[in-house]
């Protein structure tokens, strides 16, 4: 079973056929798909499945906090599985590969008390840009 899907299992949801091909195609390491890639692929698993259903339970994981949306450059907002692992992105400037990482250090740590207004921050999220080895 995969990590996303015994997470969701844990917290009560009702796994149908249709969401449960939509979580197995989101399973993974550095996967960050787009609904219409989440789509095709669930599709190629349950033929009846249709974009409505993909769009809605990606909006139900994204409510639950379980896939974080991934929006880069003006780019199709993509959905990463793995919101349960603190994490950055890497993002290749040309094509859009995007992959995790996982730096050392405290990102909330880097940013000075001047430079807060008075704000109480609870997240930051940092995006490493450059060229994947295909683009270089």
């Amino acid at each position: 079973m995969s990590d996303l899907l015994g997470r969701l299992r844990a917290r009560g949801w009702r796994v149908t056929s249709q969401r449960r091909v939509v979580v197995e195609v989101l399973d993974g390491d550095h996967v960050h798909l787009t609904a219409d890639e989440v789509h095709t692929r669930a599709a190629r698993r349950l033929a009846e499945i249709s974009r409505a259903t993909v769009y809605n339970t990606l909006s139900e994981l994204v409510a639950l906090g379980e896939v974080k949306e991934v929006a880069t450059d003006g780019r199709a907002r993509r959905y990463d599985p793995n919101a349960a692992r603190p994490h950055q992105h890497l993002v290749c400037s040309v094509c859009g590969t995007i992959r995790d990482v996982h730096p050392s250090g405290d990102p909330l740590a880097a940013l000075p008390d001047a430079e807060r207004f008075g704000f109480t921050v609870s997240e930051a999220e940092v995006t490493y840009r450059g060229l994947c080895p295909s683009c270089v």
